[in-house]
């Protein structure tokens, strides 16, 4: 089932989440205009679906990432998904070339998820 989340969760709820899921890693995608994310998709495009219908983001504002909450750091966020290829935004890969979009993503990430 797909979750927005507004407020900040605990990491210990998001790993019981991975488990039920894909086992070491979630989906979630983050408009990183309204600052916050849907999680527990089985694709990143579904949890993009769902903030476009209930959250009315705009589908330019919205990112792809898998987190991993077992690992830490840097390693704890990739930037990779399908939703991601934005070409006229000039974002020609599944990742997330523009370093300040990346940044915007991990500052809401972690105001999202707490330890």
């Amino acid at each position: 089932m797909i979750r927005i989340i507004e407020q900040p969760m605990k990491r210990s709820e998001l790993e019981d989440i991975a488990k039920n899921q894909f086992g070491i890693f979630i989906k979630a995608a983050v408009d990183i205009e309204k600052e916050i994310m849907a999680i527990g998709g089985e694709l990143h495009a579904d949890e993009e679906a769902l903030l476009i219908e209930q959250e009315e983001s705009k589908q330019e504002h919205i990112w792809g990432i898998n987190l991993y909450p077992d690992k830490s750091g840097e390693e704890w966020i990739e930037f990779n998904s399908m939703i991601n290829l934005k070409p006229s935004l000039g974002n020609r890969t599944r990742s997330i070339d523009n370093p300040d979009i990346r940044k915007k993503i991990i500052k809401i990430v972690a105001e999202l998820i707490q330890k």
